[in-house]
């Protein structure tokens, strides 16, 4: 029986707050529409965002998910250019994925030490 492999529970956590703020980004639409009256371009490219949200969500087990994810979360703070919530969105998520990436940094430097109650 092999080792558990904790990264493999981390990548899973960043698959599904990827998929959380698709969701979170998706329900911006309705903010978009109704409160700024925005459409048009704006609308269209929150929508594309929120798709590329729930498809990168798959890729977190190839090198360039992560890098992938952080672009996305970058376009999403870019949100403030077209609407103030989206941002705030942006922000928050933000903070939630700077903690993520400190958690796997965490976990990286465990394993490295041979510190984890799994190993």
């Amino acid at each position: 029986m092999s080792a558990p492999d904790p990264m493999k529970g981390i990548r899973g956590i960043m698959a599904g707050t990827m998929v959380l703020e698709a969701i979170v980004t998706g329900l911006g639409l309705f903010v978009l529409s109704r409160v700024d009256h925005l459409s048009g371009w704006p609308v269209t490219a929150v929508a594309v965002l929120a798709v590329l949200m729930v498809v990168s969500a798959g890729f977190f087990g190839r090198p360039w998910g992560i890098p992938f994810a952080l672009v996305l979360q970058v376009l999403i703070l870019v949100g403030f250019v077209i609407s103030v919530p989206l941002g705030v969105v942006g922000v928050l998520f933000g903070l939630v994925w700077a903690y993520l990436l400190w958690v796997r940094r965490d976990v990286a430097r465990r394993i490295a030490e041979g510190t984890l109650p799994s190993q």
